[in-house]
């Protein structure tokens, strides 16, 4: 039998489950992951002591500025993002909700995941030196490239990976460097025939060039405005599809003639 409640007393009641429900929910471990600005690694330089890009089989110039590869750093796939955490990072700039298999889309447990990434790392570092030789046209010279990067993983280096085979071997075509002096910073997966895809926590990536230094950041044409969403004072954003047309962005950046792309 049901009786009719008066308003006061149906608002009570059904007020019940609901603040169950936000109790529940402050409580109990959700499916996102908290992001952050990351290490950024010039890929013309040293990592830990070692050369980032070793090249052997050709002569190799050298270069000044710096071409800067982006990440970002997320919570691990076991830790407990909870609604406090969420409502935290919603209302700040330099943090990021992002659901947990966006950033981590193969699932798994940590040392899976690791595995996963870094075998991701190594076939675009492969992909990466095809990429550049091809441009080169000098995939037939016996050139060979080792690339050393630590406690890095993921595929989103191989852009900045094949400009800096490419400045090192060739430069601006002109002995001249692609850099242009400049800090160069940037994102963006490539394949072995120079197309640049989208990476994603690109805001965050402007954010960690800007803080290493960078006045220049390029970024997969697709991810323009999120990019542009949070865009520290004092970086350019230059948008690139292709390797080649990051090559040429920069060849006009630094030398004053023809047009530099913009998002």
């Amino acid at each position: 039998m049901l009786s009719r409640l008066t308003r006061p007393r149906a608002v009570a009641v059904c007020a019940v489950p609901l603040v169950a429900l936000l109790v529940t929910a402050a409580v109990a471990p959700l499916p996102f992951s908290v992001a952050q600005p990351g290490m950024t690694a010039n890929v013309l330089g040293e990592d830990r002591g070692t050369p980032v890009i070793t090249i052997s089989g050709a002569p190799v110039r050298p270069t000044t500025g710096q071409l800067r590869m982006t990440t970002i750093e997320a919570t691990g796939p076991d830790a407990s993002v909870r609604l406090g955490d969420l409502i935290d990072g919603w209302f700040r700039t330099d943090q990021a909700i992002m659901p947990r298999d966006s950033v981590y889309p193969g699932g798994g447990d940590t040392e899976e995941i690791e595995k996963h990434n870094t075998e991701q790392m190594e076939q675009s570092q492969d992909t990466a030196t095809e990429a550049a030789l091809r441009y080169l046209g000098r995939t037939d010279d016996g050139i060979e490239v080792d690339l050393e990067l630590a406690d890095v993983g993921g595929p989103s280096a191989g852009l900045l990976f094949s400009l800096g085979i490419v400045d090192k071997l060739d430069g601006d075509g002109s002995d001249g460097d692609l850099t242009g002096g400049r800090t160069i910073a940037g994102t963006g997966t490539i394949d072995a025939d120079g197309k640049v895809g989208a990476v994603g926590g690109v805001a965050l990536k402007t954010q960690a060039a800007r803080r290493d230094g960078a006045t220049v950041f390029l970024v997969p044409k697709a991810e323009c405005s999120d990019a542009r969403s949070e865009l520290p004072k004092g970086l350019r954003l230059i948008p690139v599809t292709t390797l080649k047309g990051a090559v040429d962005a920069l060849v006009a950046l630094e030398s004053g003639k023809g047009s530099v792309p913009a998002c």
